[in-house]
C-alpha cells in the first residue's frame, strides 16, 4: 500500500521498526499446488515467510460459521492475534471446542452469535469441533506471516497469487488430508513475478497435525 505524504515517513519508520522493505507490495508468487489427477486441491494453505524481515502484528478478524451441522469454511487461515466469531446460523444449538495447543477453548452450548470472539494468540493448528455433533470438524490455521491464501475450490488451476515485497521466502503448503509434512521451498522475490509448484500425495492416511509445516 502506497503512503503519500506525511504517511510515507510512518512507513519508512516501519521498516526501521520491523525491519521490513521501506516499498510497497507489490511483487506477484504465484503458486501451484495439484494432485496425482492435475487437479488443485480445494481447502489448500499456501504461506510466505519471509525470512529478511519481522512483519508489523496486527489485530485482524474473521468468521467460522455453522450452518447445517457444518462448519464453514472447514479451513481458516488466519493471522496470529485474530478474533475469530463462531455464529451459529443453524435452527439447533453448537457446542464448539478445541482441546487441543495451540488453543484450549470451549463455547458452550448455544444459538446466534457468541459474546466475544476467540482470539488466536499462538501460531499452530488448530482442530475444531462440535460436542453435540461428532462429525462437526474443521481447522484453523494460524500464521505470523501475512502473505497467506487458500485454494477455495477443486479445480484444474489450483493456485493462488500473493503480492509481497521483495526478499527471501520458504513457501509451505498444507492440506488437512496431508500424511506428513510437505518441504517448504525457499525462493527469492526481486522485481520479477515468481512461480512455484508443488505435488501433494493425498492418497495416504490423513494426519493433518503432522503435516502442519511449522514446528
Amino acid at each position: 500500500m502506497r503512503i503519500a505524504g506525511a504517511g510515507g515517513l510512518a512507513l519508512a519508520w516501519v521498516a526501521l521498526l520491523y525491519g521490513a522493505p521501506a516499498q510497497a507490495v507489490g511483487v506477484t508468487v504465484t503458486v501451484k499446488a495439484k494432485i496425482a489427477d492435475g487437479a488443485g486441491p480445494k481447502d489448500a494453505i499456501v504461506v510466505l515467510d519471509p525470512l529478511d524481515f519481522k512483519p508489523p502484528p496486527s489485530h485482524d478478524t474473521a468468521v467460522v460459521d455453522q450452518m447445517d451441522k457444518q462448519f464453514v469454511p472447514q479451513v481458516t487461515v488466519v493471522r496470529t492475534g485474530t478474533a475469530v466469531s463462531f455464529p451459529n446460523s443453524d435452527q439447533i444449538k453448537h457446542d464448539v471446542y478445541s482441546n487441543y495447543p495451540p488453543k484450549r477453548f470451549e463455547l458452550k452450548l448455544y444459538a446466534g452469535v457468541p459474546a466475544q470472539p476467540v482470539v488466536f494468540d499462538t501460531p499452530g493448528l488448530e482442530a475444531l469441533g462440535c460436542n453435540v455433533h461428532d462429525k462437526m470438524k474443521a481447522f484453523v490455521g494460524i500464521v505470523d506471516s501475512p502473505y497467506f491464501a487458500k485454494i477455495r475450490r477443486l479445480g484444474v488451476s489450483g493456485s493462488v497469487t500473493i503480492n509481497v515485497p521483495a526478499g527471501h521466502y520458504v513457501v509451505h503448503v498444507w492440506h488437512p488430508d496431508l500424511g506428513a509434512r510437505v518441504p517448504g521451498q525457499t525462493i527469492e522475490v526481486k522485481g520479477e513475478p515468481v512461480a512455484v509448484s508443488f505435488d501433494l500425495d493425498l492418497t495416504g492416511i490423513p494426519d493433518p497435525t503432522a503435516a502442519w509445516p511449522f514446528p
